[in-house]
């Protein structure tokens, strides 16, 4: 179980190489206030002076501090530490000069054999990132120390919790320092050492609070007491010691570290650990053996192991998935170009080929969250443009008035005998013309969504054109400048369409010429009746003269009578005999020049002029409105639609394909070689973490 720690060593080894934070490793977070005594702490679990000391805030990047047993006797074996067979029993073999030494992530493979000069690398490296005005960086630092005085342990030693800004630090120091230490010590997988001193109130101790906010069970929270020898005299920490004060799952340890005078004196950690003993064996005899460096230094070491055996098999399913998601990615980035000309064609070929599939509606990815492509042409031409078309109302925007208008303008200066046929046509082209509007817009509809078509497959479709934007842009301008130039074409074809239903009203469609029997036979109908109403007395063949009943008419409908002027004056004129309208008789004169007023209820015969004329426009306006409805989506089809369809490869190739063009368009996105990279070193570091656990036999584990 001992080469569990050496695992996530290595792990963490793997992973700082990517400068990655995507895997939570078991780790052992230092915290406590600024002062409290974390570095002593960390020191006399190192056996050396090695950290920075003085007052004020000294620790102002994370120290990631990995400490790794060498077995004194055999330092033969010239060995990494990340090598399996470096490891006996869990301890290291390493052939290097000197019982200790150390080694910095950030100055690669060089050995420090001298404590004051890894000293002044931490100092000389925390100015490098954090400057020198006690500001603080969260970029750890990475330092390995091998020595048969240690035990297998990864500590991370967190800049003290402060809560007044000193000299020219930031004023939101607190804050910084306080959302750094919770970055580290909300990984779930990370052991919170809390140090307090024990000169101050536990009640009081900012990290217990900072610990409980995300251990709110204290379930992986170990608490230190430091300064046991500073308490008041007549105080003791026997309460505190024993869990009374604050319940820690993981258990409460009080140490003894150097004062500052003895650091002065240079007074050793050996000697520093042999007085702790002592006076812990004088001050609290029946606690003696469970406090204490030497005990800290195995309980931590044991609590470690034993988290990171619980962490593993979580930490292997999450490597795993990892780099299967990794390897997706990369795939997705592509190889780096080599044929260029050969990757244009192919990538045209390909954007071609995907635009016709999803007009075709056989492209690989189906859009679930909308209609697209062809789909959404279909329900252009049969919902939108049909509902559209249906809903134009066949006399819509004319009146009755309008109607009877149109008939008397259409006689001229004549009382015509006849409803003029004239006026048919006029009011029924008048009514076609209405149906030009919604066909263009179905055009500028389809246009509209080809457009869409080359956003929809750059998105899903080829992804290798985010790859090369100046490639993705080129082919964008390409389809639109071509889609472009096929809208004139196509609204002009349905402008003609619209236009030849305007010029021949074939009053001899079989579809109209049905309209027409059946109402003729209506009238005829409607005629006998009549005839059969009149008196015998009248003559038959009289029965048309201008003396007639108002409401006589033929048999066709386009010899329905046309009467003078009706109204009140027609009185007159029955009264008065048929006399021509002369100056004198006032009412005929001035009715011609008095416009027919709108709200006049009109006589039977006007009415049924109208009604005639309005169900031949009607009959004729849905024959023409049915070719139309038909007409328009093929029109557009083949003028449009499919005419992109069958010229977009050969538009592409011949725009695109130029050998002077080639490398212009393959620049890829200047992010896009890094993010292969990257994806590429995330990748190996994973295969790599993967291989490191599968080396942990199911034996180590217990």
């Amino acid at each position: 179980m001992e080469a569990l720690i050496p695992v996530i060593n290595k792990l963490q080894d793997v992973f700082n190489t990517v400068g990655a934070d995507i895997i939570q490793l078991p780790q052992i977070a230092v915290v406590g206030t600024q002062s409290s005594g974390k570095s002593s702490v960390l020191e006399s679990l190192v056996g050396r002076d090695l950290l920075p000391r003085g007052t004020g805030i000294v620790t102002r990047r994370p120290l990631i501090l990995q400490l790794v047993h060498v077995d004194p006797e055999d330092r033969r074996k010239t060995s990494d530490e990340n090598d399996p067979n470096a490891w006996k029993n869990g301890h290291l073999y390493k052939g290097v000069d000197g019982e200790e030494w150390g080694k910095f992530l950030h100055t690669k493979n060089k050995i420090y054999t001298d404590f004051d000069e890894i000293r002044q690398e931490i100092e000389a490296e925390t100015e490098r990132v954090s400057g020198n005005n006690k500001g603080i960086s969260d970029e750890p630092i990475h330092l390995k120390i091998f020595s048969p005085h240690v035990v297998n342990l990864t500590l991370v030693d967190l800049p003290g919790i402060t809560k007044v800004p000193v000299g020219d630090q930031p004023k939101d120091i607190e804050i910084q320092i306080r959302e750094l230490i919770l970055k580290y010590i909300s990984n779930p997988n990370c052991i919170i050492l809390a140090v307090t001193a024990a000169n101050t109130d536990m009640a009081t101790s900012e990290a217990l609070k900072v610990a409980r906010e995300v251990d709110p069970d204290g379930r992986r929270t170990l608490a230190v007491v430091t300064k046991l020898d500073l308490m008041d005299a007549g105080t003791d920490a026997m309460d505190v010691l024993m869990g009374r004060v604050i319940p820690v799952k993981l258990g409460l340890i009080g140490v003894v570290n150097r004062s500052q005078l003895d650091i002065n004196t240079k007074k050793s950690v050996a000697d520093a650990i042999r007085d702790e003993y002592a006076f812990l064996q004088k001050k609290y005899p029946s606690l003696a053996n469970r406090n204490g460096t030497k005990y800290l230094a195995r309980t931590l070491n044991r609590l470690l192991m034993h988290h990171i055996r619980d962490c593993l098999p979580e930490l292997k399913t999450r490597i795993n998935v990892l780099a299967a998601q990794y390897q997706s990615l990369l795939s997705s980035y592509g190889e780096p170009v080599d044929d260029k000309s050969a990757t244009l064609l192919q990538l045209i070929t390909k954007f071609a080929a995907e635009y016709c599939n999803t007009i075709e509606g056989t492209a690989k990815y189906i859009e679930t969250a909308e209609l697209c492509g062809g789909a959404r042409i279909c329900y252009i031409f049969h919902e939108t443009f049909g509902r559209t078309l249906e809903s134009v109302d066949p006399l819509g925007g004319l009146t009755t008035i309008d109607v009877l208008t149109a008939i008397r303008n259409a006689t001229g200066p004549r009382p015509a005998l006849f409803v003029p046929e004239v006026s048919f046509e006029l009011l029924v082209k008048r009514q076609v013309k209405r149906l030009e509007e919604p066909s263009l817009r179905c055009v500028e509809l389809v246009h509209e969504e080809m457009q869409r078509i080359i956003q929809h497959c750059s998105n899903y479709s080829t992804q290798e054109l985010l790859r090369f934007p100046k490639l993705h842009d080129a082919i964008v301008e390409v389809v639109t400048s071509l889609l472009r130039k096929r809208l004139p074409v196509t609204n002009e074809m349905v402008h003609n369409l619209v236009a030849i239903e305007l010029a021949y009203i074939n009053t001899k469609h079989p579809d109209f010429a049905d309209a027409c029997g059946l109402m003729n036979n209506n009238i005829e109908e409607q005629r006998r009746n009549r005839m059969r109403e009149l008196p015998s007395a009248v003559p038959r063949d009289k029965a048309v003269g201008p003396q007639g009943d108002q409401e006589t008419g033929t048999g066709n409908w386009r010899g329905m009578l046309k009467k003078g002027e009706e109204g009140q004056p027609e009185d007159k004129f029955k009264q008065q005999g048929p006399l021509p309208a002369s100056p004198q008789k006032g009412h005929a004169v001035n009715l011609l020049d008095v416009p027919v007023p709108v709200a006049r209820k009109l006589s039977a015969r006007e009415q049924r002029d109208c009604e005639v004329i309005e169900r031949l426009i009607k009959s004729y306006f849905l024959i023409v409105r049915k070719n139309i409805q038909d007409s328009v989506p093929k029109a557009v089809m083949h003028f449009l639609v499919n005419h992109v369809k069958d010229s977009l490869q050969s538009e592409l190739v011949g725009q695109l394909y130029k050998s002077a063009l080639l490398d212009d368009l393959l620049t890829e996105s200047e992010d896009m070689a890094q993010r292969r990279n990257e994806a590429a070193d995330m990748l190996k570091a994973l295969q790599k973490a993967s291989q490191v656990i599968a080396e942990i036999r199911e034996t180590h584990l217990w």
